[in-house]
């Protein structure tokens, strides 16, 4: 209960609130069950996350590894679990362009996650989606493409076409493709993701903000003005 009423608040950039819940379930659980136990790796990764939230990575660092040192004891080295809190530390990396820590992470993760989840799993598509972006942020853009091509093959097929997971994956692959100025490619993938977006999660989410912007980006860049200027008028609003 304190763990839910701490992910609320967090949800709400209530920081100061979530804080002390988090701190407060993990010590129960290390009292309760003991300061090895799948419940405290839990507990760890749901307070680094806060912490990684607010860029207090050092923070952040000692429970995510702590917490996969857990899920390694208690599960093995090939866990679905110990995927999970591999991608979550090496996100922290990848946040801090540390990418020679956070790429064999991901790597190891993608490569539990088809062993144990199968090849066409939702889990898989996120870890690739991870990979994809460390690389498109070391401009490794041919590298990054075939990763997110095969995330949303997975998420179409696993969640549907119109799932919002689908929406982030192309308009991950949208952006790969506009910063190559492959304008052509990235207009009907930014489209698609707007109106995902628009129908599942409503017309005044954040989400649909981003798609916005994204899609006036790309009209800007093509000195596209007339079509750019009210997507930025209404992603403002």
């Amino acid at each position: 209960s304190l763990n839910n009423l701490a992910l609320l608040y967090e949800n709400q950039a209530r920081y100061s609130e979530a804080e002390p819940l988090y701190k407060r379930a993990l010590s129960i659980d290390e009292k309760n069950f003991g300061p090895d136990h799948p419940a405290v790796a839990t507990s760890l990764n749901n307070l680094a996350g806060l912490y990684a939230d607010q860029a207090h990575y050092s923070e952040a660092e000692p429970l995510y590894k702590r917490a996969l040192s857990i899920d390694e004891k208690n599960f093995g080295p090939d866990h679905p679990e110990v995927a999970t809190s591999l991608n979550n530390l090496a996100n922290l990396y990848r946040k801090q362009a540390r990418y020679t820590e956070a790429e064999p992470l991901f790597k190891r993760a993608i490569l539990i996650r088809e062993k144990t989840l199968g090849p066409d799993h939702p889990s898989l598509a996120n870890s690739l989606n991870n990979l994809a972006v460390l690389y498109e942020n070391q401009a490794r853009y041919t590298e990054a493409e075939p990763l997110y091509k095969r995330a949303l093959s997975i998420d179409e097929k696993t969640l549907g076409p119109d799932h919002p997971n689908v929406a982030t994956t192309l308009y991950n692959l949208a952006i790969l493709y506009r910063k190559q100025a492959r304008y052509t490619e990235a207009e009907p993938l930014l489209k698609r993701a707007l109106l995902i977006t628009e129908n599942t999660l409503g017309p005044d989410h954040p989400n649909v903000a981003t798609g916005l912007n994204g899609l006036a980006i790309l009209y800007l860049n093509q000195a596209r003005y007339t079509e750019a200027e009210p997507l930025f008028k209404r992603a403002i609003l």
